[in-house]
């Protein structure tokens, strides 16, 4: 399975539309777990971040960091791993959904006839 990158096919778009190319990345298993355990000022080694993200398979997060940094989201520094410039970016741009997710309440506008 290839990185899902700007320009090229990927889940819902022949044309790689920007935004399915990131929505197909963010929407595979574990992505945004790595993500989230990435947000911090620690940079975590391989083992560390497999212990933050409990239950995720060495295979599946070495493939999901590949990608990542395939996608200049993360990179690999000297003593583990952490968000580029562009991965803070768009944490930034997720924290809106976060805040929405915060308030969420599912059971809303069901009463309505």
């Amino acid at each position: 399975m290839t990185t899902p990158l700007p320009g090229r096919p990927v889940r819902g778009s022949r044309t790689g539309r920007p935004v399915m190319a990131i929505l197909d990345l963010l929407g595979r298993r574990w992505t945004l777990r790595v993500l989230w355990e990435l947000r911090g000022d620690a940079v975590p080694t391989f083992r560390a971040l497999q212990a933050r993200c409990d239950g995720v398979s060495s295979s599946v997060l070495a493939e999901r960091l590949a990608e990542l940094r395939d996608a200049a989201i993360v990179e690999r520094a000297d003593d583990g791993y952490r968000l580029t410039a562009q991965g803070r970016k768009l944490l930034v741009t997720l924290a809106p959904l976060e805040r929405w997710a915060n308030t969420w309440e599912p059971s809303a506008g069901r009463d309505r006839p």
